[in-house]
């Protein structure tokens, strides 16, 4: 009997720059690559998506689909992936189903292939819509396992739902861990697992952070996975995926090892080794060695980088430790929630606020509504605590409903507001406008987004909290101001009773 080759993904041109540089690559650095990725034998190139379209709007002067119809061009042949968030497209909030699906749409026209959907909770009602618009317009939908440790996040538990994607009709299934903390035996046994439970292919997606990635790719081709996600030097290893390369000689003999042009993948090294150097003020060292306070904290990519430039600016430079060790607290709170866009922003960002106020003194918004069932359903339950002192601070009790099922329609009313501003109306305007309104607007008139403070990537530049006190304390508590994710909300500060 023949085996069967294991395949690899190359995620340079997105994952790869977006950990390992912010997401600051631009399409004219991409360009010449991307004829040398397609005439490889890579299984899909990962383009787009994640925080590349932020990062298009606020910081590239770039519209994102002339950028997808870019790529599209110059690597015709080789079928091409995104990362969408869900219900939360590729922002932080949910949005109502008329607006994912046409973001769906848009995105399959202008030719992605490959959707990679996955919730920050693994609720898979957050993941409906977007799985039924791709198979709507004729496109695979891959349903992503947001991996993590916790007493709720078992081998079994995983199993179930990747079962539960197959019935509401994905095309494969992805191992999805963001921080870099599967183990190589736990590895082995969940694909092992759901080979026997699911006939779609299976993909093992994951950082090398913690020096774990590699061993846990072997581990996962031993138990007959379908397709690994690599990059490229230097956009890979550390906080970024395993090396293409690196992975070819750790195979070097195995019967499923793929064949790859080495010349090839030499002249791409060169081409992205001149890249990282025009964006060595967006790189960091730290971004490029083994880190294992991940498999403590499971902090997803350069997040742990990021907080030390977020503390510094809000004069906690000191408490980096303090902060850190409060993320598991925060997280098992908040019902075990995975750490990745946007509930890794939320849960540092409560991280912090527990450290500067005191725990639970002050609750910023996206952790009340985590706490209240708006982001969906949490793995664990919420501490009983923290959601009567959330409840009594918002006056709301907690929603059991999908939470997008709580939303009007409302890409006419995006439209009518692009129309009023004078802005395009057609379908891909008004998608990107109703998640970037400020960027979509100056990149309309033709104004470049303002540089970023930091060199932060946009998702966790935009989850740091803003705090002003507001005049005198007012009943139980005392009134503040948090700027968080662009939004400025009221909250007061109270102590937790009991």
């Amino acid at each position: 009997m023949k085996v069967k080759k294991v395949q690899f993904n190359n995620t340079v041109l997105r994952d790869g720059h977006q950990s390992m540089a912010a997401t600051r690559m631009t399409t004219p650095q991409m360009l010449p690559a991307a004829p040398l990725l397609d005439e490889l034998a890579f299984a899909g190139l990962e383009t787009w998506g994640g925080a590349t379209i932020d990062s298009c709007l606020r910081y590239l002067n770039e519209n994102p689909f002339e950028r997808l119809r870019t790529l599209k061009r110059a690597a015709p042949h080789t079928p091409q992936l995104m990362l969408l968030r869900g219900q939360n497209i590729v922002q932080y909030a949910s949005f109502p189903d008329d607006v994912v699906e046409t973001f769906v749409k848009c995105t399959c026209e202008n030719g992605m292939d490959i959707l990679r959907i996955f919730d920050a909770l693994n609720d898979v009602r957050n993941l409906q819509t977007a799985i039924k618009a791709t198979k709507k317009y004729g496109k695979h939908a891959r349903g992503e396992l947001c991996y993590t440790i916790s007493p709720v996040h078992t081998v079994e538990n995983f199993v179930k739902l990747g079962v539960e994607l197959e019935k509401m009709g994905c095309d494969s299934i992805g191992i999805k861990d963001m921080s870099g903390i599967i183990q190589p035996q736990i590895a082995y046994r969940l694909v092992k697992e759901l080979k026997s439970q699911i006939k779609i292919p299976i993909t093992l997606h994951t950082h090398d952070t913690a020096g774990l990635g590699a061993a846990s790719y072997l581990a996962a081709i031993e138990a007959g996975v379908d397709c690994v996600e690599v990059s490229i030097v230097p956009f890979a290893n550390g906080t970024s995926q395993p090396d293409t390369q690196r992975m070819l000689a750790l195979l070097e003999g195995h019967p499923r090892c793929p064949s790859f042009d080495s010349a090839k993948l030499a002249r791409l090294r060169e081409h992205f080794e001149a890249v990282y150097q025009q964006l060595e003020k967006f790189t960091s060292p730290a971004n490029e060695r083994v880190d294992s306070d991940i498999l403590i904290y499971q902090v997803p990519g350069g997040m742990l980088s990021n907080f030390r430039t977020q503390l510094n600016e809000q004069g906690m430079a000191g408490k980096f430790d303090e902060v850190v060790k409060e993320i598991p607290v925060v997280r098992e709170a908040l019902g075990w929630v995975p750490l990745v866009t946007p509930t890794s922003q939320i849960v540092g960002t409560q991280a912090m606020m527990n450290v500067k106020f005191g725990r639970w003194k002050m609750i910023c918004q996206p952790a009340q509504d985590i706490a209240l069932g708006k982001y969906g359903r949490t793995p664990g339950p919420i501490n009983p605590q923290v959601l009567a002192q959330v409840e009594k601070q918002t006056g709301k009790k907690s929603v059991t409903e999908r939470p997008a099922d709580l939303l009007a329609p409302g890409m006419e009313g995006y439209r009518k507001q692009c129309a009023d501003k004078g802005l395009p109306t057609d379908d891909e305007t008004v998608v990107l406008f109703a998640m970037f309104p400020q960027q979509v607007e100056a990149l309309h008139q033709g104004a470049r987004p303002s540089p970023p403070a930091s060199a932060a990537p946009p998702a966790a530049a935009a989850a740091k909290p803003v705090v002003a006190p507001a005049g005198s304390p007012t009943g139980s508590g005392q009134r503040m101001f948090v700027t968080i994710n662009g939004k400025r909300h009221e909250v007061s500060v109270e102590t937790l009773e009991g």
